[in-house]
């Protein structure tokens, strides 16, 4: 008895579940549009371990270390297309840098309230890469699609280490599939 009723509902079942994958729309993401696709450093650079980023801006500087804050969206083309570059930040400069990506909706419209606000730091535009001395004096502040090796510069002056062969040289965002992509040191 239970098996026929099993066997009869088996078609309204799988008729059910070809129905419902139907109305679900497939995942379209890519690094050319402002679609919001999720976690841009976890999907485009393959890197989750950037948001949330370990401390904060005031943390940073009441430790007086060197700090990189990463303005970004991550419904921005612009930025889906930067992640790699903020991925490679991470692993040249690892511990000796706070690195901080910061989603820019939560700072909009609202005033800003001194040095320790990272919202003091944003001009309105993402990707935007502001580089702070560990006495929170800005040492790069630039806007779109900068370049690894003026970015590594910039850190290296901020933490007094030097650069290491090839590190203050350009680099290019290459795409290696149709959603990552790394920097390739020229």
């Amino acid at each position: 008895m239970a098996f026929r009723l099993l066997r009869s509902l088996l078609p309204v079942v799988l008729g059910v579940v070809c129905w419902f994958c139907t109305l679900v729309a497939p995942v379209q993401a890519s690094l050319t549009n402002n679609n919001y696709d999720g976690n841009i450093y976890a999907l485009y650079a393959g890197n989750g371990s950037l948001v949330p980023p370990r401390s904060t801006l005031a943390q940073a500087l009441d430790a007086r270390r060197a700090a990189v804050l990463v303005y970004y969206l991550d419904d921005a083309s612009a930025s889906k297309r930067f992640a790699a570059v903020v991925s490679e930040l991470q692993r040249v400069w690892g511990t000796s840098i706070e690195l901080i990506p910061i989603a820019t909706d939560p700072l909009q419209n609202r005033p800003k309230s001194g040095p320790r606000d990272p919202a003091t730091y944003w001009k309105g535009v993402v990707p935007q890469v502001v580089v702070l001395d560990p006495q929170g004096q800005v040492v790069l502040d630039a806007s779109g699609q900068v370049d690894i090796g003026t970015i590594n510069r910039a850190v290296s002056q901020a933490t007094g280490i030097p650069l290491l062969e090839g590190q203050g040289n350009s680099g290019s965002t290459v795409s290696f599939n149709e959603l990552n992509s790394e920097v390739q040191q020229s």
